[in-house]
């Protein structure tokens, strides 16, 4: 998979990811065989380090300070990361972004383990930021993405959700982190309430763009970029936005719901499923929806004043509209 240079996304930070890099690869060294052989498979996909390049890129709004933004950005990438490696097992995928998960090469109790001692280390990467209330706001935001998973696991194969159900979903499972990047880097900046305040919407806001467009990619993405089968969601049970739009305007027949009651030919009737809601206006209805997000996100940048940093988290909204993978 063809990789963004950081660069052109992280502008004035995209120097200093290389620090968060080495607080990473330092995870790795430990004594224990099994445990580096798991932490070797489970840290070696890099993906675009969006949510530390959000704290650095927060932070540079005011007192750049690498040596407590650096541990922050570093610890909600592997709080991220620790939460894939759960996700795993508990949907027992044997694949991510086209790599084997860490439950498919290893037994599925040991890989619970090994996101536990992901947390932990995160929890304690935190602490050497020396902020107890960027500590607050990490435990806080974890808490918000177990809400958000135990949501979406015990609503599997439910049609009963709506869309309000949807946003408070994702809310928590994704753009609780994203937000608690941005206003975590802010608070460590030393920048003022009403700027703390700001950030945390855009990056909540952003987050809800991110996970809506994720959410789409399941239907219209390139199964070789994303690195999984269009209709994933559908498949283990997820009715994501495009499906809750299609089940609210076509209530009658609906072939989800034949997918989702199908005791034979299932993979037809996911086939059918996928087409109906292509060949419908609610992938652009969702996409409108993520729009409307991202315009959040920006009005919420308009108290800063004008900066590198500043032009990057706008250039971020377009990057999240526009991605494909």
């Amino acid at each position: 998979m063809t990789q963004t240079p950081l660069k052109p996304l992280y502008g004035p930070v995209a120097e200093d990811m290389i620090l968060v890099e080495d607080v990473l690869e330092s995870i790795k060294q430990v004594e224990l065989v099994p445990l580096k052989r798991m932490l070797d498979h489970a840290l070696e996909a890099r993906g675009k380090r969006l949510r530390p390049a959000l704290v650095l890129l927060t932070g540079n709004l005011g007192d750049y300070n690498l040596n407590k933004l650096v541990p922050l950005g570093a610890a909600i990438e592997l709080l991220h990361t620790a939460s894939l490696v759960h996700d795993d097992v508990v949907d027992g995928a044997l694949s991510r972004r086209g790599r084997p998960t860490t439950n498919a090469v290893f037994d599925n109790a040991i890989t619970v383990l090994l996101g536990d001692y992901m947390f932990a280390n995160a929890a304690e990467m935190v602490t050497r930021t020396g902020s107890l209330s960027v500590t607050r706001l990490f435990a806080l935001a974890l808490m918000k993405m177990t809400s958000g998973e135990l949501d979406q696991d015990a609503a599997a194969f439910d049609m009963g959700k709506d869309v309000q159900q949807y946003l408070w979903r994702i809310g928590g499972k994704t753009a609780a982190l994203i937000a608690n990047a941005t206003e975590g880097g802010a608070v460590l900046g030393g920048l003022d309430e009403k700027t703390v305040e700001a950030l945390r919407t855009y990056g909540y806001s952003l987050g809800m763009a991110f996970q809506i467009v994720d959410d789409i990619l399941d239907y219209t993405g390139d199964e070789e970029l994303m690195g999984k089968p269009v209709g994933s969601d559908l498949l283990e049970g997820t009715v994501t936005l495009p499906g809750l739009l299609f089940l609210e305007r076509y209530p009658r027949n609906n072939p989800i719901k034949r997918f989702f009651t199908a005791r034979r030919e299932r993979h037809l009737r996911l086939q059918e499923a996928i087409g109906a809601i292509l060949a419908s206006d609610v992938i652009e209805a969702s996409m409108d929806i993520a729009r409307d997000y991202i315009r959040r996100a920006n009005a919420a940048l308009d108290v800063l004043p004008a900066s590198d940093a500043k032009d990057c988290l706008a250039d971020l909204g377009e990057y999240v509209l526009n991605r494909r993978s």
